[in-house]
């Protein structure tokens, strides 16, 4: 599974040769659509539709996903305490991608540490 934080929905919503490139790429190896949890909308729009048209439009190639179980929640909450740093929807994306999921980001460090106490979750700079 690949998840997607506020950083990389950010990168993707850009039009670029280099998006086109990667979502090509990534399509070919079976990891397009990513997920991406519903706080981390919270972190991506700003509420206003001509600003968020860009994130918007990605999103509709997403699998967005808007429920977080309790269990997942206590997890992410595990995560940030043992990592010590990284914000909640930081520590929810994580804990989505366990086990064996990967996360593009903006903010390796946060993630990265958080991923430490994960269970087999890559965090990629995007």
């Amino acid at each position: 599974m690949l998840l997607l934080d506020s950083g990389a929905v950010s990168w993707f919503s850009r039009s670029s040769p280099q998006v086109v490139a990667l979502v090509k790429c990534l399509r070919s190896e079976g990891l397009w659509p990513p997920t991406v949890p519903t706080p981390v909308l919270i972190e991506s729009l700003q509420g206003d539709s001509a600003r968020d048209a860009p994130a918007n439009r990605l999103l509709k190639t997403c699998e967005v996903e808007e429920a977080v179980p309790v269990w997942l929640a206590r997890r992410a909450a595990y995560l940030r305490r043992r990592a010590g740093r990284g914000s909640a929807v930081d520590a929810l994306v994580v804990a989505f991608a366990e086990p064996g999921g990967a996360v593009l980001t903006s903010d390796t460090g946060d993630l990265g540490a958080l991923a430490g106490y994960a269970q087999d979750v890559i965090v990629e700079r995007i």
